[in-house]
């Protein structure tokens, strides 16, 4: 179903009531419909199915909220793994390669067969490992036939994008060429020490030895490394023409950098990183051992000169969130913010626990070997509670709070400010862990966070993520990529002890002024409906200026595009189907009315009218 114009038009004065200014569909590039008969077996915005969802999206929301853009490998689907300068072949838009636009250099043959043998055809799931490999024969044969056709004004373009983008290409796609060379894509595997550490010699004879390699293995592979900038070549011309068209939609991209390193990123750069230590999260209740995540740290030592200025860390940072915020003028989120101010860090080959050698990165003065990068001093710990709890370090000066926020003011606030954005174009997650320095430094700079009402603690009268305790400038959603839909959350909540303490909270925030108030807990705690329904009237209801919702939650989908912890076919797999637009979306103008009239009557009164207007569409 879709909403007509004079809908999305009282949508939109109901929105502008409720103090939102920016309502976003959060939706990542894998998970976008097709179009009729363009199947392929992976989703991307640049496709004629992505931009059927813009049209659609266009009116109702203001943003599309994507997933990382990166390469992934053909053994792991998650777009969280993947590169963080290349983009992925797979958010290609093959069609438009069969067409005159790009010389017809793909035939509609292989095309058609494509789509023809999707094995998850009528499926609203991604067939992974078949487009991975069906893409990579695909653009093979348009890259042959884009060296055949001789149009001299896109190898022109194909030039003058190789050398503004040299800095990334040459490494990424001569990693490309290795990985042939030496039999598979996973680095540490390679048999040749030189391959190995290409980037990274540690003596001048290396360094010559290096050199010497990289022109054989540079003229040996110059078909496959050509190739490799050539399909980012596609993908940068593509996205830059959906991104146009989404602005004629008034529709902001907003893109997600992910906290971790492909094999890729971790080969090219390799110096830059802190040996032998890893990112992960410390024991809690869901992991008894902690989460390790086995992502590389950059090492503080490589990141600024002694005079403050950025080094080669830094500046490769920022040169990433330059060319972020520069290709996603609606924003970038930081996936797992605390990486960036006050991570967790474990040895390799060890479990992120404090009795194995864990701790915090910049907190850990009493640590034998992380002491050396300590922004707190042992005068300012709470030294009762253990290294991996929130609120060990008590205090904190001014002088050491910019000393925590200096990656995101001298990198991150840099490259939006240099790309003619600001802060407000940084979107934080910031759920879960919350230490007292990552809080200091979001409060200093006046980041907006994230807000998840799924996950609020109903015995905690003053949690975060409760309605009524939601602050203005945040991002609220009900749920995340990693999260189940409100709907199967509801299901799970009814007639339980749990939703019931939910369902208390609920009635005192929305239904404050009701008579009924017993009756309304007791439908709450057994009618499931009713109990997504208000979730969602929570969402709308609370102060918070930016709204996300996952198209799990907005097309009413109740399946999980994540389960955080597990692995498989299923993670990362769902999609929006092709039909979407013969889907029952949530009743949105109800929704609103109700969380207008949620805010009381003195708030209501005054948009009776628009009350009205709601309850008619």
């Amino acid at each position: 179903m879709s909403f007509d114009k004079k809908t999305i038009e009282i949508i939109q004065k109901a929105l502008k009531v409720l103090g939102k200014k920016n309502f976003a569909l959060i939706v990542h590039n894998a998970s976008f419909p097709a179009a009729d008969g363009e199947n392929t077996g992976f989703g991307s915005v640049n496709t004629n199915g992505g931009k059927e969802l813009i049209d659609y999206a266009s009116g109702l929301f203001n943003a599309i909220q994507l997933g990382p853009a990166g390469k992934t490998k053909g053994c792991d689907s998650s777009p969280y793994t993947g590169t963080i300068f290349s983009t992925n072949p797979l958010f290609v838009d093959l069609k438009e390669l069969t067409t005159l636009k790009w010389n017809n250099i793909l035939s509609i043959e292989t095309y058609n067969e494509i789509v023809e043998n999707n094995p998850k055809k009528g499926q609203n799931k991604t067939a992974y490992s078949y487009a991975y490999k069906k893409y990579a024969d695909a653009l093979d044969e348009a890259f042959k036939g884009f060296q055949a056709n001789g149009d001299k004004t896109l190898a022109q373009e194909f030039e003058e994008f190789k050398s503004v983008n040299n800095r990334w290409l040459d490494k990424d796609s001569v990693y490309e060429a290795l990985s042939i060379e030496n039999g598979n894509d996973y680095w540490p595997l390679w048999a040749s020490n030189t391959d190995k550490n290409l980037f990274s010699p540690e003596t001048i004879e290396e360094r010559l030895a290096n050199g010497e390699r990289l022109v054989e293995i540079s003229k040996k592979y110059e078909y496959e490394i050509e190739k490799y900038k050539f399909i980012q070549f596609v993908l940068y011309k593509q996205s830059e023409a959906t991104r146009e068209y989404a602005k004629s939609k008034d529709i902001k991209m907003i893109a997600d950098r992910q906290v971790a390193f492909s094999d890729r990123d971790i080969w090219a750069y390799k110096s830059l990183f802190l040996d032998g230590w890893m990112l992960g999260c410390p024991p809690d209740y869901f992991s008894k051992d902690g989460q390790a995540w086995g992502f590389p740290v950059l090492d503080p030592e490589k990141m600024y000169k002694e005079d403050g200025s950025l080094d080669k860390g830094g500046m490769l940072l920022k040169n990433l969130y330059k060319k972020m915020f520069r290709e996603n003028p609606g924003g970038v989120r930081i996936d797992h913010i605390v990486g960036l101010i006050d991570p967790w860090v474990y040895k390799a080959g060890k479990k992120p626990k404090i009795e194995e050698g864990a701790g915090r990165l910049f907190s850990s003065p009493e640590h034998p070997f992380l002491n050396k990068f300590a922004i707190a001093t042992m005068d300012d710990l709470d030294t009762t509670l253990e290294a991996d709890k929130e609120k060990r370090v008590k205090t904190l000066t001014d002088k050491q709070i910019e000393l925590y926020g200096r990656l995101i003011e001298k990198i991150v606030i840099a490259a939006a400010e240099e790309e003619g954005l600001d802060k407000n174009a940084i979107v934080c997650e910031d759920l879960g862990t919350l230490t007292n320095p990552v809080a200091a430094v979001m409060k200093k700079y006046q980041l907006q966070g994230m807000r998840l009402t799924q996950f609020v603690v109903p015995e905690e009268a003053d949690h975060p993520y409760r309605c009524c305790n939601i602050d203005e400038a945040t991002w609220a959603m009900v749920g995340t990529h990693d999260n189940e839909p409100i709907a199967m959350w509801a299901k799970s909540m009814v007639n339980t002890h749990e939703g019931y303490l939910h369902v208390k909270n609920l009635v005192e925030d929305l239904y404050a002024e009701e008579e009924n108030k017993d009756d309304l807990i007791t439908r709450l705690t057994k009618d499931v409906e009713f109990l997504k329904f208000t979730k969602l009237v929570e969402l709308f209801a609370s102060k918070a200026e930016n709204i996300q919702m996952f198209f799990t939650d907005f097309f009413q989908i109740e399946d999980v595009y994540n389960r955080p912890g597990t692995s498989g076919d299923a993670n990362w797999s769902l999609r929006i189907p092709d039909n979407f637009k013969e889907l029952t979306p949530i009743d949105l103008p109800e929704i609103l009315k109700q969380a207008i009239i949620s805010r009381g009557s003195e708030f209501a009164k005054p948009n009776e009218k628009l009350i009205e207007e709601l309850s008619e569409v």
